[in-house]
């Protein structure tokens, strides 16, 4: 009777034991699953810069380039071609029109309003500087140096958000101009082009002046 007794008690405790095991290894995978999912994404505090982050308050954008970075290896070399697609010259021979003709030039230049419109996105990615430290971002004494640009577009940064859409919205209509090839309303677009960047240039980099050297 007694032998039976302990083998009870025996079984008994060795239950126990594997119950406990097991309530300590779900424990432990739980651990591990949250400590492998991504982080919760978050939305800043600051209602003049929203910022998507992590609950850790890291973005996930890694934003290396300065606005003046962008403007001068990614939106000038793409602006440029748009604009300068439909001119006219006069020579010694006469006038002549260009005009894009054939569809690869028309490829070309869908290229270009595809990449515009894309960076207007880099324009609003938050933390991105105006221009690197020492480096003058004014060619004209009406134009405000990096630090004021940046203090502006921190306190209005809304408005510099709408502004980055307004090109994005001009880039879509040159897109939409080339896939009609329709010359005249690509003309046409291009100054709705210029007048977004001018519009944005007025605002940050020399409000209340008028254009550098107009």
């Amino acid at each position: 009777m007694k032998n039976m007794q302990r083998k009870l008690g025996l079984i008994a405790t060795l239950a126990l034991l594997m119950s406990v095991s097991a309530c300590k290894e779900q424990a432990e995978a739980g651990a591990a699953d949250n400590s492998s999912a991504p982080d919760k994404i978050t939305t800043s505090t600051n209602p003049g810069n929203p910022v998507a982050s992590t609950a850790s308050g890291i973005s996930d954008f890694r934003p290396d380039a300065t606005l003046q970075d962008i403007m001068l290896a990614v939106i000038d070399p793409n602006i440029d071609p748009i604009w300068n697609a439909i001119s006219t010259e006069t020579s010694a021979e006469g006038v002549t029109e260009l005009r894009p003709q054939t569809d690869d030039e028309w490829l070309v230049l869908r290229n270009h309003a595809i990449a515009l419109r894309e960076a207007a996105n880099l324009l609003i990615i938050p933390g991105r500087k105006v221009a690197h430290p020492n480096i003058s971002t004014s060619s004209h004494r009406s134009e405000l140096e990096g630090h004021a640009i940046e203090e502006l577009i921190q306190a209005q940064w809304p408005a510099f958000v709408q502004r980055a859409h307004a090109l994005q919205d001009a880039a879509g209509l040159a897109i939409e101009a080339i896939d009609a090839k329709d010359v005249d309303r690509l003309e046409e677009v291009g100054g709705i082009i210029e007048h977004s960047c001018e519009g944005c240039h007025s605002q940050f980099w020399y409000p209340g002046d008028k254009v550098p050297g107009g």
